[in-house]
């Protein structure tokens, strides 16, 4: 035993390092867990790292602590303790239960006295002790049996102190750490010491005299401008060096051989991860379970005992000949059903195949080989089989596989299920949805991670999964809204990918000399305003700049220095010209890096367009966004931003591009859910909604309703539907506070049945936890319950813009699956090539055009029946910019 080490870990010290280390991360159900999780990576990586054979955690227990009583300013600058860190400590507590580690605290006495307390008798049974913490005020109890471990910059760095590393760091023993805290005070723990005693001048007295009791009783000894600084705060002193000596002989008892650590439970470890959704971690302990198992059973030293968390296993069948052929054709056509995983990439296609059969058995296609009694290549028998529109194929993540089943030119039919997809709605805020996951997740199974075994135990989950997710998403009521809209688009979206939009390489080139001849304009314009050369782009320079030779005020500041983000930016525009210039900079830089040279780059070769990537699983509120490039984030408030959309143009000769723009649909939307008769009555009479909103706010006729005032109503009505403050509308509208409280106020009493929506809407979120479209989709928001009130007024405006952002996702998508059909049963020509939030782009033969015209717009305004009407305007034209209305 007396070579073993024991570790002892600082709680208190280790979460609240966590806590303001990581961002406020929360499960689904809005448990923080941000501190516990920190502590938790934390305290794996130093059991991984120590291999210790005895591990003990201690914690505070109360603020007040028998050093209140010497003296009752202790710890009393100290803030109190966030509502969000709060919960935590119970968190933890139960993981560390879960891992079998001992925690310990005492009334009256904080968790350095338990620390200095379980060091001493760990050090008299002949233990090394190892303290990991994040308070220096551990480094008095360092030995030569004690080193203590100290965390740097929140919790991913840690530097080790033995006696050595103090002295040089220090220039004292441990001993006398306490020593120099007793004379110079501590501010975080309110410490007063000796006034007017700093670092240096109790480091020289430490070094001349060893103690604070030596120096108060020769003082006459001391040198004499130290003399005046001592004398009279001799009881100050000894005082403050009694508040900063760790307790070692806390009166408790104390059972050592209770911190053998021979691992975790690992199963209630795994359900505890599980239900605080640590995903990462979930994934290392059944992985390093994987890996213990696969160990020869002799035990080594400090082994995990593991409980039973098997990772599932199932067998398979490689294709051998005609007979196992035979088997997986006939197996097929009587299942009618088949769980398919693929593996391989976009570009090199599909590497094997893992076909799963319900209740049957999984086969192993390689797409290169032949069957080599019949001359039958295994692709063949691939496509036979997703071709077969009787048979229902069942994937995870079908688009990706409908493009590695085109590189082999195999079409899909009869796409009857995604997991990725249904997991998604039936939680749509998480992080990803990864097959693994959603496994142990839904069916408490463990999948392995490589080889043959792994990708066959991943096509049996997908057919399983697919059973429970179905039903869970028929209990929710989400059913409709995955069979009518989510899965047909899957196949819409994968059609647009592959079929591309094309660009204009030239226009591109041409546009990037453009901008290019803008930014050297605008950067010598900011250096003249500047009266001097810096870089624009480095926050520090033009932090200096505006901050200290131009002297703007300094709005907020950074653990670097000066904040110049675009809020900041913005507040300063009318402070002085050259914050307009540089905001102008900024985004014009922005388009020509990300879009006029970003999207040359993303062209690709073989086809000569752009094929970006839609994301069905990535909002909570359902609407679609896009990657490589992002077609979302295109700034056509500029006009600059605007012509970015003139370089897609159609695929050929005799084709223009076409536009279908629902018009004002959240608006509608709202009004259809809020009933509100004045919405309602603008709509169904096909008015200007900003300018009938200006006219009962404003108490005009609509006539004389002067495009200022349209533009102030049309910032209330979009703001209404964002949750937007009198504080935000002020600032959109460069008016006071007041002024924009009262447009709010006018607009609700012209308007009540908005505000009895809104009103409702978050009361019933706040019963049911969750909030839901019109085609039902449901979206859990857990900051309604936060303690926060920063984040619970983020849930309000959550709670009442997700049923109408979400609604307006809804109808789109239906339309675009609605849209796409039409064109296929017509077998035209006309493609859809992309989707921009309320807007579809088309690329059209001009023969198709009236046909095209008649048909979007029919099946867009009629893809779901509301109180009002819904409105598309259809444009056409060469490119996407120049499109006009027809």
């Amino acid at each position: 035993m007396s070579l073993e080490t024991m570790i002892i870990i600082d709680g208190n010290s280790l979460i609240h390092r966590a806590f303001h280390a990581l961002p406020l991360l929360s499960n689904s159900k809005g448990i923080i867990t941000n501190a516990a999780y920190g502590f938790t990576n934390m305290l794996l990586k130093v059991l991984k790292d120590e291999q210790p054979g005895l591990v003990a955690v201690a914690f505070d227990k109360g603020k007040i602590t028998f050093r209140n009583s010497m003296y009752e300013q202790y710890k009393g600058t100290r803030k109190a303790t966030p509502d969000e860190l709060r919960p935590q400590f119970l968190i933890v507590k139960d993981i560390l239960r879960a891992m079998r580690i001992p925690y310990f605290e005492c009334e009256g006495y904080e968790a350095d006295d338990l620390i200095g307390t379980i060091t001493t008798q760990a050090e008299a049974m002949g233990l090394n002790v190892l303290i990991l913490t994040g308070d220096r005020d551990a480094l008095q109890l360092v030995s030569s049996k004690t080193k203590v471990m100290l965390t740097r910059k929140g919790i991913t760095e840690v530097e080790l102190f033995d006696e050595g590393k103090v002295w040089d760091k220090f220039g004292v023993t441990p001993a006398q750490i306490i020593e120099l805290k007793a004379l110079q005070g501590d501010q975080s723990d309110n410490i007063p010491g000796v006034p007017k005693v700093g670092e240096k001048t109790a480091l020289a007295l430490i070094k001349s005299h060893g103690s604070v009791e030596e120096i108060v009783n020769n003082l006459d000894q001391v040198i004499p401008k130290y003399q005046k600084l001592i004398r009279g705060n001799e009881e100050m002193a000894l005082l403050s060096k009694k508040l900063a000596t760790i307790v070692r002989d806390v009166p408790m008892e104390l059972d050592l051989s209770l911190c053998s650590w021979r691992g975790p439970d690992n199963q209630k470890l795994l359900e505890l991860f599980q239900e605080l959704e640590f995903k990462t971690l979930i994934r290392q302990l059944t992985s390093s379970v994987s890996q213990v198992k696969q160990k020869s059973k002799e035990k080594q030293k400090n082994e995990i005992d593991l409980p039973p968390l098997e990772t599932y296993q199932v067998g398979y069948k490689t294709i051998a000949g005609q007979e196992t052929l035979d088997d997986l054709l006939v197996a097929a056509s009587h299942a009618r059903e088949i769980g398919i995983y693929l593996e391989g990439d976009r570009r090199e296609g599909i590497k094997c195949a893992y076909l799963a059969i319900p209740d049957k058995d999984i086969y192993l296609l390689f797409p290169e080989k032949v069957d080599e009694s019949q001359g039958i290549p295994q692709l063949s028998v691939l496509k036979a089989l997703c071709e077969n529109k009787d048979i229902k194929k069942f994937f995870h993540d079908a688009k990706a596989a409908i493009w590695l089943l085109h590189k082999h030119n195999i079409c899909l039919n009869n796409l009857a299920f995604d997991t990725m997809l249904a997991s998604y709605l039936i939680n749509p805020t998480a992080s990803d949805y990864e097959l693994y996951d959603i496994a142990l997740d839904q069916l408490g199974i463990v999948l392995p991670t490589k080889g043959e075994a792994a990708s066959a135990a991943r096509a049996d989950a997908i057919l399983r999964l697919s059973e429970v997710l179905l039903n869970k998403l028929a209990q929710r009521e989400e059913d409709r809204l995955y069979h009518e809209v989510e899965l047909p688009l899957v196949t819409v979206l994968a059609e647009m990918e592959l079929a591309g939009v094309t660009v204009d390489k030239q226009g591109l080139k041409d546009m990037s000399q453009e901008l290019h001849s803008v930014i050297e304009l605008l950067t010598k314009n900011i250096h003249r305003m500047a009266d001097q050369e810096f870089n624009i782009n480095s926050p520090k320079q033009l932090g200096q700049i505006l901050f200290e030779k131009l002297k703007l005020p300094v709005l907020k500041k950074t653990k670097t220095g000066y904040s110049t983000d675009a809020e900041v930016l913005e507040k300063l525009a009318e402070e002085h010209e050259i914050v307009e210039q540089i905001l102008e900079y900024r985004q014009v830089a922005k388009l020509k890096s990300t879009y006029a040279d970003g999207l040359a780059a993303l062209v690709d070769p073989e086809t000569s367009r752009l094929h970006s990537t839609f994301h069905q699983t990535v909002t909570a509120t359902g609407r679609l966004s896009s990657a490589e490039p992002n077609l979302q984030n295109i700034p056509i408030r500029l006009e600059s931003g605007r012509r970015i959309r003139k370089v897609f143009v159609p695929r050929q000769r005799g084709n223009i591009m076409v536009t279908a723009d629902y018009s004002q649909i959240e608006l509608r939307v709202l009004a259809h859910m809020s009933k509100d008769p004045s919405f309602v009555d603008a709509f169904k009479n096909g008015q200007d909604i900003h300018t009938r909103t200006a006219s009962e706010v404003f108490g005009l006729p609509m006539d004389q309703v002067t495009p200022e005032l349209r533009n102030r109503a049309k910032a209330v009505n979009f703001g209404i539907v964002y949750g937007i403050s009198d504080f935000g509308l002020s600032r959109d509208l460069k008016v006071t506070r007041k002024e924009a409280k009262s447009y709010i106020d006018s607009y609700f009493a012209r308007c009540p049945g908005v505000r009895q929506y809104i009103d409702r809407t978050i009361q019933e979120a706040k019963e049911k936890g969750y909030v839901t479209t019109l085609l039902n989709r449901r979206r859990y928001i857990p900051e309604l319950f936060s303690p926060n009130f920063n984040i619970r007024g983020f849930g309000e405006r959550a709670a009442m813009n997700t049923p109408i952002q979400g609604s307006a996702a809804d109808i789109i998508k239906l339309a675009m699956v609605k849209v796409r059909d039409e064109l296929a049963r017509r077998n035209m020509a006309s493609k859809m090539v992309l989707q921009v939030h309320d807007e579809l782009i088309f690329d059209v033969p001009e023969s198709e055009l009236p046909e095209l015209v008649e048909l979007v717009k029919n099946h867009m305004e009629n893809a779901l029946s509301l109180d009002v009407p819904l409105v598309v305007d259809i444009k056409a034209g060469p490119n996407w910019y120049e499109t006009k209305l027809i």
